[in-house]
């Protein structure tokens, strides 16, 4: 168990992006809180419970100990988790998402010669600087992005948020490529503050200025700042689709952290008290 006075340790031992309390407050607004082994998010009386254990992210039984923690909370009315697995608490009939954290181990392993082709050709054409300053013509790039396709609105939220992010976390870097006459051509977020997992945040570019490998190359540099920070991996996020993953298969073998993701409303809100106390009685 954590006492209250432990959030600095969360983000110093996360794993996934979660974890970051200043990333997900900055994003969010949202209210932490500790619950059992885990960090959890409280808006109101719903609740998000990252139900990666702190001690081993992988534990289901930590996890569902966490849930059913949470579901003892008299005022709650939603809960949604995110975990290494499907929480058993929840309903049956709750959907689930189901992807995957890829972690890479750090130094990474040599890339191949095509990575490497791509990087050195990047680098011909682009210059990257690193610092925290969110300027216009990043956001620009954002909301370009934005316009040229369909997403969802908890997705637009966060990348509206991001230079909020940046602001509140001390362990974000934004390093930035541009072309040799100053235009700004990628951009990469990252964030150092755990102590073992450095994070790839987020990543955008200028389809029509940016050359092959302009997004690897900005890795490159998010990878060489968390080698030299001493951390043991990266997480590169979600596989989200193919071409995203692929992207990430180039920089090598990667340990995949399962991630399942899930809501169920608790109505009336005293019931989860009840279910909390027949799930313990199940397992007795």
């Amino acid at each position: 168990m954590l006492r209250p006075d432990s959030f600095a340790r969360v983000s110093a031992a996360a794993v996934v992006p979660e974890q970051i309390i200043a990333y997900v407050r900055a994003v969010s607004g949202s209210r932490p809180r500790l619950i059992h082994s885990c960090i959890a998010y409280q808006t109101g009386t719903e609740l998000v419970l990252v139900g990666y254990p702190l001690y081993d992210p992988t534990d289901e039984t930590a996890m569902a100990a966490a849930v059913d923690e949470a579901l003892t909370l008299p005022e709650l009315s939603r809960l949604t988790v995110i975990g290494p697995a499907r929480p058993p608490q929840a309903p049956v009939e709750t959907r689930f998402g189901e992807d995957c954290y890829s972690l890479l181990p750090l130094p990474p392993s040599s890339p191949g010669q095509k990575l490497r082709n791509m990087l050195r050709r990047a680098a011909r054409e682009l210059t990257v600087q690193s610092g925290r300053t969110w300027g216009e013509e990043h956001q620009t790039l954002v909301d370009q992005y934005l316009a040229s396709r369909s997403f969802d609105p908890g997705t637009i939220h966060i990348f509206r948020h991001i230079p909020g992010y940046l602001a509140a976390s001390t362990g974000s870097l934004l390093f930035s490529a541009r072309t040799s006459d100053g235009r700004l051509a990628a951009l990469v977020v990252g964030e150092f503050a755990s102590l073992e997992t450095a994070f790839f945040m987020f990543c955008f570019r200028d389809p029509l200025t940016a050359p092959p490998g302009s997004t690897d190359l900005l890795l490159s540099a998010l990878v060489d700042e968390a080698v030299s920070r001493g951390h043991a991996r990266l997480n590169l996020g979600l596989g989200i689709k193919e071409g995203v993953r692929f992207f990430k298969r180039k920089w090598g073998e990667s340990t995949e952290l399962p991630c399942f993701q899930g809501t169920w409303g608790i109505e009336p809100p005293g019931l989860a008290r009840q279910l909390s106390a027949l799930w313990a009685g199940k397992n007795q």
